[in-house]
């Protein structure tokens, strides 16, 4: 599975296709090293291996093709996440398009109908050809999608000869993309309506992306912090607008993926923001360049903070009960400790560790950031050791 969205379309396919066989699911990591090690999976216990696969520059995803020779390839939206490498989205479009000419005999390709650039890739396959999409000419066509915070992601599908409702506990009409392609893929795969139904509705969504974060007598805080290409921003800002919340609030950090002068682009995210929020903050070197209003700085409509910790200390003395708090921007600050700091002794509170992980993979985040190496180091001998003792166990 490529393109935008792919993790949780992974994630949510891998999740249907575990109420109906074995599975190895590889997501998050999508580069060549995680599909190598994703390739060794197809043992004969294994029914099905679902691999998210991505590219960072030109020629990533040609070796990677080659080596999953993939039964089923989904293409969800072609993205400018990969910006600066790629430059357009005819020259993305054309590098993910690899993956559907390596399907194998007998194997199909899912594709977003409402995207020309996806559609485009069946001119490049003999593969049989499912589409997905609010197009009414889609194989599986979206009637609704919607979501409002508190309530959950719904969505109406239709295909010839039958349709499935779908309520998840994904938040955000973004969605609606991952849900259906993940159910189209499934559909074809024959698992039956009332198992993808209900696992639908029992799949967590993905850490990190768009993902409730409820504290006990304290804000709601959506974590959207994996990543902030700037074309995707409107997406966040749609689910602050349709949530019901006694006050709303945004936390702005980096922006990613854009053209053109970054003065103009923060500026645009602060008037977006401040137009279905009651509380702007920026946070970080960015700052600013919101051009807020000396009116709304001094009215508190705009907040200028340095660090993460910065952020956490301000809505600490000013939280509202059930308020909702937006989370958004590239993962290089970190700004889930925002809340991750509502639940737990956060003690790890560098500016930038250099580290792409989240906190949550991480797990040091309640120890200072100079103890973190030695663990680490710790944790690699440990990991030796054991590899070493269980060579040693299967030599007899």
């Amino acid at each position: 599975e490529t393109g935008s969205a792919k993790t949780t379309t992974t994630c949510l396919l891998g999740h249907i296709l575990e109420g109906h066989g074995n599975v190895h699911v590889q997501a998050k990591g999508n580069m060549l090293r995680h599909v190598t090690a994703t390739a060794s999976a197809g043992e004969p216990s294994v029914d099905f291996v679902v691999s998210e696969v991505g590219v960072a520059q030109l020629g990533d995803m040609q070796p990677m093709a080659n080596l999953l020779q993939p039964d089923v390839a989904i293409v969800t939206f072609i993205g400018l996440d990969h910006r600066s490498a790629f430059r357009t989205r005819e020259a993305i479009a054309a590098e993910k398009g690899t993956l559907v000419e390596a399907i194998r005999p007998g194997g199909f390709a899912v594709l977003n109908a409402d995207d020309e650039l996806v559609m485009s890739m069946a001119d490049r396959t003999e593969a049989r050809v499912v589409t997905f999409g609010h197009n009414r000419d889609a194989d599986y066509r979206v009637v609704s999608a919607s979501s409002s915070y508190p309530g959950p992601l719904t969505v109406h599908v239709v295909w010839l000869g039958g349709e499935i409702r779908i309520r998840s506990r994904l938040l955000g009409e973004q969605f609606w993309l991952s849900v259906v392609a993940a159910v189209a893929a499934a559909k074809e795969l024959g698992v039956p309506v009332e198992t993808i139904r209900e696992r639908c509705a029992s799949f967590q969504p993905v850490q990190h992306r768009c993902t409730p974060f409820p504290t006990e007598n304290g804000p709601v805080f959506i974590l959207d912090t994996a990543k902030a290409p700037w074309e995707n921003l409107p997406l966040a800002m749609r689910v602050v607008e349709t949530a019901v919340a006694p006050r709303k609030r945004i936390v702005i950090g980096q922006i990613s993926d854009y053209a053109g002068n970054p003065r103009a682009k923060y500026r645009d995210a602060y008037r977006a923001a401040r137009a279905v929020s009651d509380q702007v903050i920026f946070v970080g070197e960015n700052a600013h360049r919101s051009k807020a209003s000396q009116e709304d700085r001094e009215a508190g409509r705009f907040i200028a903070s340095r660090t993460a910790r910065e952020v956490y200390q301000h809505i600490k003395n000013t939280a509202v009960a059930g308020e909702m708090i937006l989370l958004k921007g590239s993962r290089n600050l970190h700004l889930e400790r925002v809340a991750l700091a509502w639940k737990h002794d956060v003690r790890c509170w560098v500016d930038q560790c250099g580290l792409l992980r989240d906190c949550v993979d991480c797990g040091l985040y309640e120890t200072p950031f100079e103890e973190h190496e030695s663990i680490r180091q710790e944790r690699a001998a440990r990991a030796r050791r054991r590899r070493w003792r269980n060579r040693l166990a299967r030599r007899g």
